[in-house]
């Protein structure tokens, strides 16, 4: 009997079930995605760099065009809002009040930008980024001149965001609620952070929390308030973060957890729910570290995710065993800013208290290559440590080029539950130009060690 699978979300997570269902299954199961807007399967990560210019149009940023999804069989359906599900009768309620019954549903329905609720927050001149359709209405925006530009926040968007808008030569300002930049990384690297945007004329405002905005006479943004000031702005850029884009899904009753985040099992099931997934921006993940779950909304993740699902749905209709399953994250990213590399794995020191462990936290200084090459670039590593098991338990990493690919192996040696004992023994690649004869992740494991030693 032919079966309708239903996807609600047509980007990342969404299109690659739907690409790898549309693969397995008979041309007689029907797959139908349903999309609101007008693009597909783009990068979200890429709209900063988009915005600065490194990226020329949003099409460069389309991994796969709407149009190649239908030649391929998926019935896309753009311009679609889904406005509810009913899990009982299997139906979705769709925005010109037909319905579509579906066998299995899928829902992707991606992040939306937070928005705290402060007076003035839906003046004009204020953006949140999250879509391709938001980073055009922010480069339309700086088309207008502004002549103050204020990111609101310093996470990996708002720090990307704040390089694109001083790259084009705006006066921009950043406000950061912590006392340092990129909070996710320990005070020490952030302060690094710090110098370097300072050093490129960027007007950093931290330990101080907005407010409100203040409008003017037609409703556009001339200021953010904060406690102590007002900082003139008549561009704003919210950097601060998202949540899981879920309110279908309450609606419906599915179980939640933190930021929204939809429930989920290995599978990508909705535990409760026969015959509903959810993958993607819009679900809570396994920390592989802690145990718990959480919300961490990346690309990466998102396509995983969305194999996942494509092939437990393919073995639901087929009458098969699944053979895939996600197993969580350690919560590794990577951003720059100008030439500052920077990235994190794991757990920091108070993630790590808060989870139970006994941390030892070092800090080493190195090259990214061998001393004695010409114009080595320089690095800062931060490892955490159990002092109980000495497991591994997290790293960062502030440096010159070629320093934050490095916590890839941290990030591996995270996945595998490895002690440093173990990291300090791997076998990595070394020549002179690439590495001196210790790795740099090799000589923090050997600090943590002797921390835990001493």
């Amino acid at each position: 009997m032919a079966s309708r699978v239903v996807v609600i979300g047509g980007d990342a997570a969404g299109m690659t079930v739907a690409a790898g269902l549309r693969r397995r299954l008979s041309t007689h199961d029907e797959v139908v995605v349903l999309e609101r807007g007008t693009w597909t399967s783009y990068s979200a990560c890429g709209i900063p760099y988009w915005i600065a210019g490194d990226v020329g149009s949003p099409e460069d940023l389309v991994a796969r065009t709407p149009a190649e999804h239908l030649a391929n069989g998926i019935d896309l359906r753009l311009g679609t809002e889904a406005t509810g599900f009913d899990p009982i009768a299997r139906t979705v309620s769709i925005q010109d009040g037909k319905t579509l019954t579906y066998d299995r549903l899928v829902i992707a329905t991606g992040a939306e930008p937070v928005r705290p609720d402060l007076p003035g927050i839906h003046g004009d001149n204020i953006y949140g980024v999250q879509s391709l359709d938001d980073g055009q209405a922010v480069i339309d925006a700086l088309a207008r001149k502004p002549k103050h530009v204020v990111v609101v926040g310093s996470g990996y968007v708002g720090l990307e965001i704040a390089e694109a808008c001083v790259a084009r030569g705006f006066d921009t300002t950043v406000i950061e609620q912590a006392p340092t930049p990129v909070s996710i990384v320990e005070p020490v690297l952030g302060e690094m952070i710090a110098e370097a945007m300072r050093g490129q004329g960027i007007k950093l405002i931290v330990n101080t929390g907005v407010t409100g905005f203040a409008l003017d006479a037609d409703g556009r943004v001339s200021a953010v308030t904060t406690a102590m000031d007002e900082v003139a702005a008549d561009l704003v850029i919210l950097g601060l973060g998202v949540t899981a884009r879920s309110a279908l899904a309450e609606a419906a009753g599915l179980p939640l957890g933190v930021k929204g985040g939809i429930v989920v099992d290995e599978h990508q099931r909705v535990e409760g729910f026969d015959g509903i997934w959810a993958v993607g921006d819009c679900v809570v993940t396994k920390d592989r570290v802690t145990g718990d779950l959480i919300h961490l909304p990346l690309g990466t993740h998102a396509n995983k995710q969305g194999m996942v699902a494509a092939d437990n749905i393919a073995a639901d209709v087929l009458g098969e065993a699944a053979t895939l399953a996600f197993p969580g994250v350690v919560q590794t990213s990577i951003t720059k800013f100008c030439s500052l590399e920077i990235s994190r794995t794991g757990l920091g020191e108070k993630q790590a208290r808060d989870a139970g462990f006994d941390p030892v936290v070092v800090s080493i200084e190195t090259t990214n290559f061998a001393g004695y090459m010409p114009d080595p670039g320089t690095m800062t590593v931060l490892m955490v440590a159990d002092r109980a098991s000495r497991r591994l338990l997290g790293a960062q990493i502030v440096g010159a080029e070629d320093a934050a690919l490095r916590v890839d192996v941290a990030a591996t040696a995270l996945a595998a539950g490895m002690t440093v004992d173990d990291v300090v023994m791997l076998d990595l690649a070394y020549a002179p130009p690439f590495s001196s004869v210790w790795s740099p992740i090799l000589v923090a494991a050997r600090a943590a060690r002797k921390a835990l030693d001493g």
